[in-house]
This record gives C-alpha cells, sequence and structure tokens, in this order.
C-alpha cells in the first residue's frame, strides 16, 4: 500500500498545503513507476482528501503556485484576529505589532506543536529524579512536539540524543543566543546523553553578506562561547558545517536523501523562497535537518538509524523541523522531537527580538558592564531594575524587568 504523508495534529493550512504537494509527488511516482491500480487509487484517494481538507480550511481550492502565507488559524474571528495576523515568525524574521510581544499560545495553534503543561513538567521531574529547570517552571520553553515520547524511550531505558545548533552570523554571540545552549546544558546533565551542535555558517555565507572565510571564523569564535557553557566535553560533537560536510559520508548521504524528498514547491511554501534565490538557500533545509538522524555522525553511533533525537531550539526554527518530521518516515528514520523557547526581546521593546545584526538591540557576551548599562539605560525599559547572571563559563549576561518572561515562579 501507498506510504501516506505523516501530517501532524492540527494541520495548518500551510501544512496541508505541504501534504498535497508531497502526495501529488508520490501519485506521479507510483504511475511513472507502473504500480499496480489499488496502489495509485489509494494514493489518488488520500490526495482528494487532503484537497478537500484544505479547501475547508482557507475555504478556496488548492493551487499549486500559491502556498499560504504566514497563516493564523482559520477558527480566529473577532478583535483578536488582526493581531494574530500581525505576528510574523520566520527562520530569519520575527514581528508583531503588539507592545505585548508574540502571542505564543496563538504561535503554538498556528504551528501545530503542543503546550508544555504543568502534567509534562511533572513527569520530566519525575523521570529524571531533578527539580525541572527554571526555564521549564518559567515558561520560557513553553511548546513541544513528541516530548512524551522521548520520556517513553528514556523510561525504557532507550538511548535519545541532543541537536541544537548556532547561525554564525557575529563575532560574538548575544544573551538570546544563551536560552537554548543554557537550557540543552541542564537537559545534557539529567539525562546524560550525547549532544550535537551544528555550526551553519555555510547558511550564514548564503544570507548574509560574508566571505567563506568571515564565516567560518565566526563559527570558530562563536564556538567559544557555547563552550564556556559547561557542556559534557565527552559527550559534545560541535561541528561547523563547512568542515563536516566533507569528512562524514553518513551526513552527506542523508542531506541527498532529505533533497530527494522535498520539491521545491514544498520549500517555497514552507520558507517563502522566490525564483530569484540562490539554490544554496533552497538546499539548505536539507543541511539542517540531516543532524536528525543518528546515521549522520558514524563517528558517535555507528550506522545506527533508529537513534531519536531530541532538538531544543527557539520556535522560529520549527520550520525547518516540521520539513524534518514530514520526511523522516519517507526515509525511514524516527521523527525528531521538539522543545521550544520563546525569544528573547530587543532592548527596543518585545515587538521584536534580540538580532545580531543590530548591535543596539542585543547585549552581547563581549559587552562590557559599561557598555550593557548604557544600552539599558537608553532603551526603552530605562529606569527599571538590572538582573545579572552569569553562565557556568563566566560570561555575564542581564535582564531588565521589563524583559522577563512573563510571571515568574521561583
Amino acid at each position: 500500500m501507498a506510504s501516506m504523508p505523516n501530517s501532524e495534529p492540527c494541520a495548518s493550512p500551510l501544512e496541508l498545503f505541504n501534504s498535497i504537494a508531497t502526495q501529488g509527488e508520490l501519485v506521479r511516482s507510483l504511475k511513472a513507476g507502473n504500480a499496480s491500480k489499488d496502489e495509485i487509487d489509494s494514493a489518488v484517494k488520500m490526495l482528494l482528501s487532503l484537497k478537500m481538507s484544505y479547501k475547508a480550511a482557507m475555504g478556496e481550492d488548492y493551487k499549486a503556485d500559491c502556498p499560504p502565507g504566514n497563516p493564523a488559524p482559520t477558527s480566529n474571528h473577532g478583535p483578536d484576529a488582526t493581531e494574530a495576523e500581525e505576528d510574523f515568525v520566520d527562520p530569519w524574521t520575527v514581528q508583531t505589532s503588539s507592545a505585548k510581544g508574540i502571542d505564543y499560545d496563538k504561535l503554538i495553534v498556528r504551528f501545530g506543536s503542543s503546550k508544555i503543561d504543568k502534567e509534562l513538567i511533572n513527569r520530566i521531574e519525575r523521570a529524571t529524579g531533578q527539580r525541572p529547570h527554571r526555564f521549564l517552571r518559567r515558561g520560557i520553553f513553553f511548546s513541544h512536539r513528541d516530548m512524551n515520547q522521548v520520556l517513553d524511550a528514556y523510561e525504557n531505558k532507550k538511548p535519545f540524543y541532543l541537536y541544537t545548533g548556532r547561525g554564525p552570523s557575529s563575532e560574538a554571540m548575544h544573551v538570546g543566543h544563551l536560552i537554548p545552549f543554557i537550557f540543552t546544558k541542564w537537559l545534557q546533565d539529567v539525562f546524560n546523553v550525547p549532544l550535537v551542535i551544528q555550526m551553519t555558517d555555510d547558511e550564514k555565507y548564503l544570507w548574509k553578506d560574508l566571505t567563506l572565510d568571515q564565516a567560518y571564523g565566526y563559527a570558530v569564535e562563536n564556538a567559544k562561547d557555547i563552550i564556556a557553557c559547561g557542556f559534557d566535553i565527552n559527550k559534545t560533537f560541535i561541528f561547523s558545517d563547512l568542515d563536516y560536510m566533507g569528512m562524514s559520508s553518513g551526513f552527506y548521504k542523508n542531506v541527498v536523501k532529505i533533497q530527494k524528498h522535498v520539491t521545491f514547491n514544498q520549500v517555497k511554501g514552507i520558507f517563502g523562497f522566490t525564483d530569484s534565490d540562490s539554490i544554496g538557500k533552497i538546499s539548505f533545509p536539507a543541511i539542517q535537518a540531516a543532524p536528525s538522524f543518528s546515521n549522520s555522525f558514524p563517528q558517535i553511533f555507528q550506522d545506527r538509524t533508529d537513534i531519536q533525537c531530541l532538538i531544543p531550539c527557539a520556535i522560529d526554527q520549527d520550520p525547518y523541523f516540521r520539513m524534518t518530521r514530514d520526511v523522516a518516515p519517507r526515509i525511514g528514520y524516527p521523527k525528531p522531537a521538539l522543545l521550544h523557547s520563546t525569544f528573547f526581546p530587543a532592548l527596543q521593546g518585545a515587538q521584536t527580538k534580540m538580532s545580531a545584526s543590530d548591535p543596539n538591540s542585543s547585549i552581547f557576551l563581549t559587552d562590557t558592564a559599561k557598555q550593557i548599562k548604557t544600552k539599558v539605560s537608553s532603551g526603552p525599559g530605562r529606569g527599571q531594575s538590572v538582573g545579572v547572571e552569569t553562565c557556568p563559563g563566566g560570561h555575564m549576561h542581564t535582564h531588565t524587568t521589563a524583559q522577563r518572561f512573563g510571571p515568574q515562579p521561583p
């Protein structure tokens, strides 16, 4: 029987659009490969069902060349609908017109993920025997995909590993970049599992006005900040794409497998690519997806393909992994699980996140105490108290009371 796309629960119009494109490719390949009539009929039936679901969600027929934009839930009508539509979140841009910041509850619905609730936090505590990290207790990590599945594996003594990353666009990281790494350090400690950290210097070369040497140099400098967070040196592998792609046959084989199973139509729909984008940008998502599969690292996991991956990241990276989760069962791998964090707001306010591209929006790990004080006191939150914390490597990072992430349990 033909394999069907593995849609996420509460599929958004964009996810339905991508599933239709995938299923259409399957129907064409079955016909071209002279598959049995039953297989073709079953695949066509699923395609028609997906198109009906899309029409019900969008109020119009599916058109292959018209992917929906960054869609709000179709059930939103009334005074909050406009505000939800003005939240824009993708891997490169985070913006909202609301002074309160991104509405994360609506983002969960739009992306089709699950809220991290008290029950899940309690289960993590029972499994690890450790008090949940403050980022969980305070809702900084607020959304997940399949975390219960990871806990099932852990409780049954089955292995899993962690994967996170950094796009090195500046010589120094800022405090917002630390959020996933501080939390990943805790996850590694309490679960005692391997961790891979991808430095996407190739991505920054493709998107930014950088030379290859500059992009690689930023990756090296950023790796120093990441190492300073105190990861277990015996269980952590930090790699540059520009280096590792040429050294690991397992990694590149997975990149090619993913590329074969994702169409141009799909990446246009997911990432908003246009006909004028370079082919490097179009093919890059497969490179960020590849570390989600254990045999991309034969020196760590040998040729095992059954070890599940858990990815702690900011929720703007979720489009990459929705694509990855859609591809995984079609190439015989487990879907990665995810834990999503909120954004660290810019110094100018909660309408956008800190950005390395805008030095005035961010507090960098290399800033002096005087520079930090000047940045904070000159922003819209001037006159408010400034909290200072230190990560295990000794780097100072700060927050004003206005920049905290909602209610603060102890």
